[in-house]
């Protein structure tokens, strides 16, 4: 973390000021190891690793803490030499490519795929996490002068409400206890005429809620430990992979390899190595069936949100994870809580 980037942080618990106590300091500019002290209630939150830590390291979204440390770099288009990132980012919030002197936050980072679009953009990049994800991200994108990276929760974060231009939030909401609570929460933290760019899953039709899917395996997949879990899902995919260099060519029996087999396959969707088809594969499967919660919405329901938070250009569609969300925050819209203030689970 740098001091210089305390400005962009507050306390979650109370919003005041934030007052940094270093031990250990890399060339007068990045903390690596202190404390945060709020010079209101006096609550203390340690920064470790170069990352201020705002929650226990052992939380319910620890499973991706290990899925994204385990795979850093599989998502990166830098890795993959493909351009899946950089396009996704920039389609799903159809923001421009220059946004120096912005502050823009990331709800949700994971290993930090997006975190890296968003900083190439020039504007100031604030990414959170819940999960240890955040060393990830850290590995790959802490260097950044523009990136501050922090381990917090989305119930209550530790920034100041109506702080940034704008907001994105991909890939996370439905692994969250409250969808609905989440949601109402974002606009808060945006200026007004700021722009809120996030996704959720889709809630499948009647039928194919009925068709075995590797959803079943969930409940009795959270029971066992991340490191067997993922062992199992790599040993599975080896197992079951020959049979999808055979069954891939027809449109049907990859559909049968999605649902009966519970296979992730992506040849013919994605130009990439045997090798790497096969990494990720294992990602999407163990990412499929790790998370505590799994929490799929409705199109209408998504758009119920954000009428209700009185957002303008309201945008709600089918998209690359289920749903895409865009709107604006004009003044004096949007649910006007913090955090704090919100019911507890």
């Amino acid at each position: 973390m740098r001091m210089s980037h305390l400005k962009y942080l507050v306390c979650p618990e109370c919003k005041g000021e934030l007052n940094c106590s270093s031990t250990l300091c890399r060339d007068n500019t990045d903390v690596v190891d202190g404390t945060l002290t709020c010079n209101t209630c006096a609550a203390n939150y340690p920064i470790v690793r170069s990352i201020p830590r705002f929650v226990p390291l052992d939380n319910y979204a620890s499973g991706f803490g290990f899925e994204w440390n385990r795979h850093a770099r599989t998502q990166y288009d830098s890795y993959s030499g493909l351009n899946l990132s950089e396009t996704r980012f920039f389609n799903e919030t159809k923001w421009p490519r220059d946004l120096k002197g912005e502050v823009i936050v990331e709800i949700g980072s994971g290993s930090g795929r997006f975190t890296e679009q968003a900083a190439s953009t020039g504007a100031m990049i604030v990414s959170m996490d819940y999960s240890s994800a955040v060393d990830a991200n850290y590995a790959s994108n802490g260097s950044r002068p523009n990136v501050l990276i922090v381990q917090a929760d989305l119930y209550k974060p530790p920034f100041g409400l109506g702080s940034f231009d704008r907001l994105f939030c991909f890939g996370v909401l439905q692994h969250t206890p409250d969808v609905a609570r989440a949601v109402k929460l974002l606009p808060t933290y945006v200026k007004p005429n700021g722009s809120l760019a996030f996704d959720v899953y889709r809630k499948a039709k009647a039928l194919a809620r009925f068709t075995p899917s590797v959803r079943w395996l969930a409940p009795v997949a959270r029971m066992l430990p991340h490191r067997r879990l993922y062992s199992i899902c790599a040993a599975y995919v080896e197992l079951v992979w020959p049979v999808a260099a055979i069954w891939s060519k027809s449109h049907y029996a990859r559909t049968l390899l999605d649902h009966v087999f519970a296979l992730p396959n992506y040849r013919g969707v994605y130009d990439l190595s045997d090798a790497l088809l096969k990494e990720w594969a294992v990602l999407d499967l163990f990412d499929d069936i790790s998370p505590v919660y799994t929490n799929r919405q409705t199109i209408e329901k998504a758009r119920s949100w954000l009428e209700e938070a009185a957002l303008a250009n309201i945008e709600v569609q089918r998209g690359y994870n289920g749903i895409e969300c865009r709107a604006v925050r004009t003044a004096g819209a949007g649910f006007p809580l913090p955090g704090a203030q919100l019911p507890q689970e």
